[in-house]
């Protein structure tokens, strides 16, 4: 009755694709075991057994990771699409936020947690009082590290190369451990104190690179896409100071002649809208879009679904036409 089937497929271990779809995505045992609540020895045997009932090496150890066969790659998609379905199946969704007692962990910035969190704060109040949500910082412009670390559930902030590399991983055939989803455009303008000597005359290329800036910078460094937005037209500006926050940007400016930049929807939230003059940036620059970054082995978790839910919806009321006016 079964001898269409082949003798491989019949005697195979279904835990062993688990191990497999996890060492896939993270490309490396020890995180795999990890994840898996296994020993290393253990995830190596499981890939030792898949590896004879395939007759495929898989995996092979390349620098601190380990590098797929093209079996592999080709065969990853199907088991964990397959995997997915299985566990819908036997374990449907589970999480009721109105019985969890969750905490999620969110990183971001200041300007992020400044539109965001009030709409979030009322949400957990009303549907889901028992969960909790810790914010910490975002201090890089690829979380990508600390996602895969499991020290956040989900960053939120303005990846264009992080999303860039993952495309191109994508298009390569490389495994992508990541998810996104844009949650809203954001719109960055020029920022100064009411009084300074740009404040009452038009802004323009020339006049804005002659000034002295601050740069709100996560990491330290002193460039972002406002000054690859100049180079592309062969200008530059003089950054003086970088801060790591939005809001101190906005407490310096306001007591110095320094321009800054910032997101136009976080400037009524600092407190200091009536100190500061907002000028639109005298020349292009790239659309500024937020999204949520998390890593795909929390993507089905009916919980982080119901998370990353909530982030949606609450970005989405926040940039309705009536809630900016």
């Amino acid at each position: 009755m079964n001898s269409h089937i082949p003798a491989a497929f019949r005697t195979l271990d279904l835990n062993l694709l688990r191990v497999f779809d996890e060492v896939m995505a993270e490309r490396s045992l020890t995180r795999a075991a990890r994840n898996l609540s296994l020993t290393q020895p253990a995830v190596s045997n499981a890939l030792r057994r898949l590896r004879d009932a395939l007759d495929d090496e898989l995996v092979r150890r390349h620098g601190q990771g380990i590098e797929p066969t093209p079996r592999a790659l080709a065969l990853w998609p199907s088991v964990r699409e397959a995997l997915r379905q299985l566990q819908a199946a036997i374990v449907p969704s589970l999480f009721e936020p109105a019985q969890a007692s969750s905490t999620f962990v969110l990183a971001m910035a200041d300007a992020t947690a400044a539109e965001l969190m009030g709409g979030l704060a009322r949400r957990l109040q009303s549907d889901a009082p028992g969960v909790s949500l810790r914010v910490v910082p975002l201090t890089t412009r690829d979380p990508r590290r600390m996602l895969s670390d499991g020290a956040a559930d989900v960053a939120l902030g303005y990846f264009p190369a992080v999303l860039t590399d993952l495309t191109a991983r994508a298009q390569a055939g490389e495994a992508v451990p990541f998810e996104h989803q844009r949650l809203y455009a954001g719109e960055y303008v020029c920022v100064m104190r009411k009084g300074h000597p740009l404040a009452d005359q038009p802004l323009s290329t020339e006049s804005y690179c002659a000034a002295r800036h601050l740069l709100v910078s996560f990491s330290g460094r002193p460039y972002g896409f406002v000054d690859e937005a100049l180079a592309s037209i062969g200008h530059q500006r003089r950054i003086v100071i970088t801060v790591n926050q939005f809001f101190t940007a906005g407490q310096v400016v306001v007591n110095s002649d320094l321009l800054t930049v910032l997101p136009r929807h976080f400037v009524p939230t600092t407190g200091m809208a009536d100190q500061l003059v907002l000028r639109e940036l005298p020349f292009d620059v790239p659309p500024v879009h937020v999204e949520a970054l998390w890593h795909r082995r929390l993507h089905h978790g009916s919980a982080h679904q119901w998370l990353r839910e909530q982030l949606l919806q609450t970005a989405q009321q926040a940039f309705t036409p009536e809630n900016r006016s």
